[in-house]
């Protein structure tokens, strides 16, 4: 009888988890969703309009790629800290880390726009060496620069409020940014009701209004409906210098790792822009594929991070190693499900884009490519984003990713394209390898145990 009633609280037990999970994975799987279909929107237009602003937009949007990957980096260090917080129920330190990310963010955002209205045509002549996509991309990195100081507020902000549990208001936001991004684009993009017919600066214009629509629906949230966490203007001035001390701790490494893996991606980009606009133009559709098909596994890790560091903060070490081998499991279903989703896609992706037939070739396999990649990313992505900083542990992800993409397939890649001068499919496989070559490791760091860390005071 003792081991029938053992059994049911096993049961009772997993299902609670699973419960508790699932709550956190797909509000966060749909703002995933929302802020993909965004950039989708943007491919699906533009792609109507021709090649070359496809291009000039994808390789524009690599400075904002990289500017969301700082405050993602920012974030993710401060929610190795808020979560455990959380779990200690510690709302003081909570809004104190909150200053600290948001002071940091608003300096990076006004840098990168400040540079980018400066050097606009130079900063496209990093991705490509084409004049009409450079001019394209200069008329879009001229509007669209103006949006990351309302980013650096909203994304910050909001990615806080997940690592305390608070994830519906992600995707309220987002789904009202994703409507308002439709509406415009299509009408100020094509010309439509009268509208001018701005092309790609309506692209630009679109974006930078649902921006402003973001910060503005978070700003009444945070003031009116926000009971849990209130944070003000005036909050911006909380200073703790043993907080801002652990902040640097496990912050720096995330945001450097965010960053060499986000300039990594850039650096990607680079090397196929010397390609030819029609490898660009294959490469961004590929990649929002991607995105789309991992929707799930980007929530999933996220949700791992919060839990296991919840957990950590209570105290409760064992369940925090029993959490992270459940997460891991989905993980492998998540990313699974994501390689067979990009296999079922690829020939109607294919034939509802308005593509030359050697774009065509190239986009259907880098799509096959992008199912083994995608199923790789979403395991590394559960274990390094989700499982090791939720345990505390920021320092192993940045040394990864900087040997295995830096020394790696960014490396080798670079040399296949302009040494060896190989052609375009095997050169695509090694600057998408990176993925398949962390594996081993990440899962030899969660053998070990040496994520699991408790970072509170």
């Amino acid at each position: 009888m003792l081991v029938k009633h053992n059994t049911i609280i096993d049961r009772n037990e997993a299902k609670a988890f699973y419960k508790t999970a699932f709550s956190l994975i797909l509000p966060m799987a749909l703002q995933n969703l929302i802020n993909v279909g965004i950039s989708s929107i943007d491919v699906l237009l533009l792609g109507r309009v021709s090649e070359t602003v496809l291009s000039a937009a994808s390789l524009a949007n690599q400075v904002q790629f990289i500017l969301t990957l700082i405050f993602f980096g920012l974030t993710s260090g401060a929610a190795v800290l808020t979560a455990q917080y959380w779990g200690k129920k510690d709302t003081d330190s909570i809004l104190k880390i909150t200053a600290i990310s948001m002071r940091f963010s608003l300096s990076v955002a006004a840098l990168f726009t400040l540079t980018v209205l400066v050097f606009p045509e130079q900063i496209m002549n990093i991705f490509t060496n084409e004049r009409p996509v450079i001019a394209e991309g200069v008329k879009y990195l001229r509007i669209i620069s103006f949006s990351y100081i309302l980013m650096s507020i909203t994304v910050i902000y909001l990615n806080i409020m997940r690592s305390v549990e608070r994830v519906v208001i992600s995707s309220v936001v987002y789904l009202i940014s994703l409507l308002s991004n439709v509406t415009i684009a299509s009408l100020l993009i094509f010309g439509l009701f009268g509208c001018p017919k701005l092309g790609i600066r309506g692209s630009a214009i679109a974006t930078l209004t649902s921006r402003g629509i973001e910060l503005l629906v978070v700003i009444i949230y945070a003031a009116k409906f926000n009971h849990v966490l209130r944070f003000k203007p005036s909050s911006l001035l909380l200073r703790d210098k043993y907080l801002f001390r652990d902040f640097l701790y496990y912050s720096v490494p995330v945001t450097i790792n965010e960053l060499m893996w986000g300039c990594g991606v850039a650096m990607n980009a680079v090397v196929i822009g010397h390609l030819g606009s029609s490898v660009v133009s294959a490469n961004s559709v590929a990649q929002i594929t991607r995105q789309l098909a991992l929707v799930i596994a980007f929530g999933l890790a996220n949700a791992t991070a919060i839990t296991i560091g919840k957990a950590i903060g209570e105290n409760h070490l064992q369940n925090a190693k029993i959490y992270a081998r459940r997460f891991i499991k989905l993980s492998i279903i998540a990313g699974g499900a994501g390689a067979i989703l990009i296999l079922a896609a690829r020939p109607m992706i294919i034939s509802a884009l308005n593509l030359a037939p050697t774009t065509q070739n190239h986009l259907s396999f880098m799509l096959f490519v992008m199912s083994y990649f995608s199923f790789a990313q979403a395991i590394n992505t559960t274990l390094i984003v989700g499982v090791f900083r939720g345990g505390g542990d920021t320092r192993f992800g940045l040394v990864l990713d900087t040997t295995t993409m830096w020394g790696g397939s960014i490396l080798m890649g670079a040399l296949a394209a302009f040494l060896f001068k190989w052609s375009v499919p095997v050169i695509y496989m090694i600057l998408m390898s990176d993925e398949i070559i962390k594996i081993p490791f990440s899962v030899l760091r969660y053998k070990s145990f040496k994520w699991l860390n408790n970072v509170t005071r």
